[in-house]
């Protein structure tokens, strides 16, 4: 075991070395190339129409240029479209023979990766002076505060649920006999409420998050509307339905009395719905503005499931050893949790070292900017994570092979118990450094 588990850090160390070395330049959210009128320019008529280019196609999101005057009156006179054959440009017509003044253009888009970008430009028509602010018009490009801390959390809280529905593969292949536990069965439970109620939140949450408003605008019916047109309200609505169903789902696979038959077609049921659970915050995320989003995506995936699969037996172990349960109950599933939890963390290294390859843009991005320190903390909660694993289990395995007895087997039992809630707190700590780098960009 120990000399696996330094093969697979030294091919962490590896695919990452290289990932990162020869890193090409990281997607990022959308970004203004250029516009028409530029910032800042001083023009001798007034322009027709005001037009973006953008880092990506985001399609047509309506409201999101508007045009003022001085006065902080809107002279946008039609919807934002697209002009021409370049799908990344986006325009809005303005009003007639607009006079000599100072004019503030601002866009709020979402980006693929669902997050907000917004900013201003200004631009003059005639000899006055550029203002950059106009009226009651809000030049802010940030988010409220709480709205992003909220989000943050929620995000965070909707990892945790997926983790502890994970724990359902450990009930059903590790702890058959455990089905009908009750503080199984609970965990199970929990993770679905958690998992819908941050579902819940994300959609109400993304309209003020995307509009850089608090959090009393979450049940403004324009930003509900607002986010119901993009893609990431619509699979926050998937995933919502699809919880509804692994939770039914579930239900009828931790009965005691279901025929082989029909666990089997629910069990793949499970799955279908699983997939979609995870896929709703794979194609919402950094993974889908990828230039080569099938492998991205798909990298993202595999990260995702098996993160569910083996946090869920941590969790799941943890409520089994707490020493109310026998040995020889426990020895039966840590023994068939074993590969699966070793293959779990192969995948995540593996698809891990991908996204990091596509994600960091270069070496020194690690150490100077924002996204690449927290990923640098994820990674060392990760490594931590593996080495308390291995201690633990080895501490173990030396005690079990050096004496017998089932007193001794009890014992030993208890040093796991304490070691496997030590990984349960440090995944804590790695899905909030998780939910962190969601909201944050690759090149921030």
């Amino acid at each position: 075991m120990t000399r696996r588990l330094f093969a697979l850090l030294a091919l962490l160390a590896a695919c990452f070395g290289v990932a990162v070395l020869t890193a090409a330049p990281a997607s990022a959210h959308v970004e203004l190339l250029s516009s028409t009128p530029a910032d800042g320019a001083r023009l001798t008529s007034a322009p027709a129409r005001v037009s973006l280019t953008l880092s990506e196609n985001i399609g047509i999101q309506p409201n999101s240029i508007k045009v003022v005057d001085q006065q902080g009156t809107d002279v946008v006179s039609g919807p934002v479209f697209q002009p021409g054959d370049v799908a990344e440009e986006v325009a809005v017509e303005l009003e007639p023979d607009l006079p000599n003044g100072s004019y503030l253009v601002e866009y709020a888009f979402v980006s693929t990766d669902s997050h907000p970008v917004r900013g201003t430009i200004a631009f003059v028509i005639g000899t006055g002076p550029l203002i950059t602010s106009a009226g009651a018009v809000s030049a802010s490009t940030g988010t409220d505060p709480v709205t992003d801390a909220l989000f943050t959390i929620f995000r965070w809280g909707s990892f945790g649920g997926v983790a502890l529905v994970g724990g359902l593969v450990f009930l059903l292949v590790c702890r058959p006999d455990g089905r009908t536990d009750p503080s199984a069965r609970k965990l199970i439970t929990a993770g679905l409420w958690l998992s819908g109620v941050t579902a819940v939140a994300g959609f109400l949450l993304q309209g003020p998050y995307v509009a850089g408003r608090g959090v009393g605008a979450i049940f403004d019916p324009a930003l509900i509307e607002a986010t119901l047109r993009v893609a990431y309200g619509k699979l926050l609505l998937l995933r919502l339905a699809a919880i509804v169903a692994l939770a039914v789902i579930a239900r009828r696979l931790l009965a005691g009395d279901l025929p082989d038959r029909l666990r089997s077609r629910y069990e793949n049921l499970g799955i279908a719905a699983g997939f979609i659970v995870m896929l709703s915050f794979s194609a919402t995320g950094h993974a889908v503005a990828d230039k080569i989003m099938f492998l991205s995506v798909s990298a993202d995936l595999a990260h995702f499931g098996a993160m569910a699969v083996w946090v869920g037996g941590l969790i799941q172990l943890a409520v089994l050893l707490r020493g109310r349960y026998p040995a020889s109950e426990a020895e039966p599933a840590l023994a068939r949790f074993h590969p699966i939890a070793t293959r779990s963390i192969v995948i995540m290294v593996v698809s891990g070292a991908y996204l990091g390859f596509r994600l960091v843009p270069s070496v020194e991005a690690l150490w100077t900017s924002a996204y690449g320190i927290v990923f640098l903390l994820k990674l060392t909660g990760f490594a931590a994570l593996l080495l308390v694993a291995n201690l633990s289990r080895n501490a173990v395995r030396r005690g079990l092979s050096g004496r017998g007895g089932t007193g001794v087997v009890t014992a030993d039992l208890r040093k796991l118990r304490i070691s496997v809630g030590i990984e349960v707190l440090i995944v804590a700590v790695v899905l909030a450094l998780a939910a962190a780098l969601s909201s944050m960009s690759p090149t921030g």
